[in-house]
């Protein structure tokens, strides 16, 4: 019998659900539900750092252990809570230059640390390799793909930037939470039988299995942790489906369906961000994934952002500076402090992932957060010139041990295909020769880990 098992209810209503040791066959290999994991948040438009006249408002002034003192009045201060859990990195930047359009180029090489197609080009320019989450679910969960999500509205001018199975292979993403849940959790689309399924749908999906469940759970094989891993597991699916609830216009099962029209809406990006966050945070405890990403924001977002009940003008045109998407306009009052402001918010979307993370206890102790490295980066490092070099890197996570916490590490001036060959030989996978792995990205480029990033 497969360790991994679905419980069945009517209209097609499955629950999968997490690996239970007491189910599988004798002799077989341990595993916990979650496993080491790499989830990653993309934010647009670079940060509010030190570059030319621009001054530093997102990270500490100085490396080493990070002080409450040092992040005082910094945008990363909005994860004061998980100070003695994050690693911050300096230093790192894109190998290769864009091809017309800065934006689309450094969504190219964001994942990937691969070149920028010469054709297409422009804001239609690709990635000419795999992306890390690609390579991380290829290589340790082969025949899956990794969580790919989006929050946010898509323009048409560049879209989706982070995830690629290989050279110029764009994976689409998803910014409908509910269709992201239907997928991973088996809930059926609204068509045939519809009447009975929409009444399904009106209910928890724990209430459509509940029979099932009581069997399971009376299972003498089941141990006492595999007990705990189904009730939260249950308990997770319904603070799911009560969160989608209340943040959806009035609960009608066709409206949730047809998300489209409020995820384009700038002021449901928060709410939607962490609805997908949940997801994330469900599935990597679980075990259903090892490598999910969340896009926020579309490939040079112009989002207008409600900060504080203030509408602001589009982020794209805060990050220039000045009323404009190109080089000339009038200047935006206070630019920089608004997209100071920005940056928090981004923060605080990312603190969500991690609270989430973070609410999920492992069998032998610690979080679910502190078995994976969960990652806040942008295409871009700066607002002008939106440079590609000191791209901001925020980690939250131990990866288990492996990387250091509570500093702020300097990599050395060092291309980005180090950090995701350390992110990725952290969470297990390999090089062309079986060793750590140290050959992502490029293959021109050199190889090689970050070690400032590494515990000794």
């Amino acid at each position: 019998m497969d360790r991994r098992k679905f419980l069945f209810g009517l209209g097609g209503v499955a629950v999968a659900l997490p690996v239970l040791e007491g189910l599988s066959p004798k002799g077989a290999k341990a595993a916990g539900t979650a496993q080491k994991y790499t989830v990653i948040l993309r934010q647009a438009n670079g940060v509010v750092q030190k570059s030319g006249t621009e001054p530093e408002r997102y990270l500490p002034d100085a490396f080493g252990p990070i002080t409450d003192a040092g992040i005082s009045g910094r945008a990363v201060n909005e994860l004061k809570d998980y100070r003695a859990k994050m690693l911050l990195v300096k230093g790192v930047s894109y190998a290769f230059p864009g091809n017309g359009c800065g934006h689309s180029g450094g969504g190219n090489q964001c994942l990937t640390a691969a070149k920028v197609s010469a054709d297409p080009s422009g804001n239609k320019s690709l990635a000419m390799g795999e992306s890390i989450d690609n390579r991380i679910a290829r290589e340790l969960t082969p025949g899956t793909e990794p969580l790919t999500l989006y929050a946010g509205r898509m323009s048409g001018y560049i879209n989706e930037v982070l995830s690629y199975r290989g050279a110029k292979d764009l994976r689409a993403a998803e910014r409908n939470p509910f269709n992201a849940y239907k997928r991973l959790f088996g809930l059926p689309d609204a068509g045939a039988a519809a009447v009975e399924r929409k009444a399904l749908l009106r209910k928890s999906v724990n209430d459509v299995v509940r029979g099932q469940m009581k069997a399971l759970l009376a299972k003498p094989q089941l141990s006492s942790a595999d007990k705990e891993r189904l009730d939260l597991h249950f308990s997770s699916i319904r603070d799911l489906e009560i969160m989608m609830a209340s943040k959806l216009p009035d609960a009608e099962i066709k409206a949730m369906e047809a998300m489209v029209p409020n995820v384009a809406n700038p002021t449901y990006i928060p709410e939607i961000s962490e609805m997908q966050c949940s997801i994330i945070a469900l599935a990597v405890a679980t075990g259903m994934c090892r490598a999910a990403t969340l896009q926020i924001g579309d490939g040079n977002d112009a989002t207008e952002y409600t900060i504080g009940g203030v509408r602001y003008p589009r982020f794209h045109q805060i990050s220039h500076r000045i009323f404009s998407d190109g080089s000339e306009g009038d200047p935006i009052p206070d630019a920089v402090g608004k997209h100071h402001e920005i940056d928090k918010l981004h923060l605080r979307m990312f603190k969500k992932l991690l609270d989430k993370l973070s609410a999920y206890t492992l069998p032998t102790g610690g979080t679910v957060l502190d078995l994976g490295a969960s990652i806040l980066t942008n295409d871009l490092a700066t607002g002008p010139p939106h440079s590609y070099t000191n791209l901001p890197f925020v980690i939250v996570g131990s990866l288990g041990g492996y990387l250091k916490q509570g500093e702020y590490v300097d990599a050395g001036k060092v291309y980005n295909n180090k950090m995701w060959n350390t992110i990725g030989a952290g969470v297990g996978c390999k090089n062309a020769a079986g060793g750590p792995l140290d050959d992502f990205g490029d293959p021109g480029l050199a190889k090689g880990l970050i070690p400032q990033m590494m515990k000794a």
